[in-house]
């Protein structure tokens, strides 16, 4: 498979590069749809659009046996691309810094190379080309989320995603069983006290004093409430109060964001954030609070990442496949890992002839193409293989909806 993806290079970097100069954002991606299904008509795989508003579901193989999914998500960030390359972003404000562009180049093709073999196909393969990675709407979708309530999970037995690293050099794949991505949630607190002028603080209450007890306090549930070898990450990332210096604050919102990993770590922490928040009334003033939950954490299922990651030495040397680092950054695929067997692998794109990282969500992101036939050969030859050893176990036992 991956002599075979390289013989695709060419066409997937022109892929990857239409989809790079032109950007979409959050459920917004209908030109990069439209290349998806155009891609796919050519190729003669069938598919459907408008799935979870603009995404795309394609079939490969029998119409029964034991089906997997290959998952790729296709939006992209609200940042202004600053690089001279001649793919560089058409689109001002908007850049494709995460490698979305990269996935939906690698699972196209990844669906090249599984049409070459879908007579060999003893099963299915369910292609998911996903909007919305990186937002989640006004009704607390995003595009994983939305996928799986339209049942699009419903006749897959396993799936496999993959995200591009910048910090891995081209060739090097990482996994890792169990937890990998936290749990990604968000709050917001109003501090509220009473105004007065700054001469006289005694005869007010100052929400500024008042909110600087509450993230003090804050920080004290992951140092001393949850068990020293739980992670959590508790950050107040915006403060808006005051409206000039001698007048005694009433009212400061404070907002942020807080990463876990185990549901009960993440429902501890939702509880004992808002008792803090409390603290305000304790001390004559008052508060509101209220508790956001995005995406929930990413936990590989650890028979099919052992499975993945064998297929990821054979085909790039055992040297090549590393244990990924659990990471506080969050990704929807925990969507679909939450109720089918699924596991999330990282692709390095790093060069190793560039001076400097070309970090994640920065407006100099940028991938060493050599990466692109390596996801597709890892997503095909992992399908086709996955497919041909669990023939004679379908029909499993159904769906694992093991976390929350």
């Amino acid at each position: 498979m991956l002599n075979a993806a390289r013989q695709l290079q060419p066409h997937l970097i022109r892929l990857r590069r239409r989809i790079h100069r032109w950007p979409e954002l959050a459920f917004d991606e209908h030109k990069t749809a439209a290349l998806v299904s155009q891609t796919l008509r050519d190729l003669g795989i069938a598919y459907e659009t408008g799935v979870a508003r603009t995404g795309v579901i394609a079939w490969l193989g029998q119409s029964h046996g034991p089906t997997i999914a290959l998952r790729a998500d296709m939006d992209a960030l609200p940042i202004q691309e600053r690089s001279d390359v001649p793919y560089a972003s058409q689109r001002p404000g908007m850049m494709h810094a995460c490698g979305h562009d990269a996935h939906t180049a690698m699972l196209l093709g990844a669906a090249a190379l599984l049409k070459q073999h879908e007579a060999d196909l003893p099963g299915r393969v369910k292609l998911i080309f996903q909007p919305s990675e990186e937002r989640i709407d006004d009704e607390g979708f995003s595009g994983a989320k939305l996928m799986v309530a339209e049942g699009v999970l419903d006749d897959i037995d396993a799936i496999m995603g993959l995200h591009t690293e910048p910090h891995l050099p081209v060739g090097t794949i990482a996994l890792r069983p169990g937890p990998m991505m936290a749990a990604a949630d968000h709050f917001r607190m109003e501090i509220l006290g009473r105004v007065a002028h700054g001469a006289y603080a005694y005869l007010g209450v100052d929400a500024i004093v008042l909110a600087a007890q509450v993230i003090n306090a804050a920080q004290t549930l992951i140092s001393r409430r949850i068990p020293a070898v739980e992670a959590g990450v508790i950050t107040f990332g915006k403060i808006q109060g005051g409206v000039a210096e001698n007048i005694l604050c009433d009212r400061v919102v404070l907002s942020g964001t807080v990463r876990s990993f185990r549901p009960e770590i993440r429902d501890q922490l939702e509880r004992e954030l808002g008792e803090v928040a409390a603290i305000a009334r304790q001390m004559g003033g008052d508060y509101r609070y209220s508790y956001l939950r995005g995406n929930p954490s990413v936990i590989n299922d650890g028979r099919l990442t052992g499975f993945v990651s064998r297929i990821g030495g054979q085909l790039l040397g055992a040297e090549c496949v590393q244990k990924a680092s659990m990471t506080t950054g969050g990704e929807d695929f925990s969507w679909y890992s939450r109720q089918k067997p699924g596991t999330f692998v990282r692709i390095g794109v790093r060069d190793p002839a560039w001076e400097a990282d070309r970090p994640l969500h920065t407006d100099t992101f940028d991938i060493q193409e050599d990466a692109l036939p390596v996801g597709a050969a890892l997503l095909a030859e992992s399908a086709l293989r996955w497919a041909a050893g669990n023939q004679s176990r379908w029909p499993f036992s159904g769906a694992r909806k093991r976390y929350t």
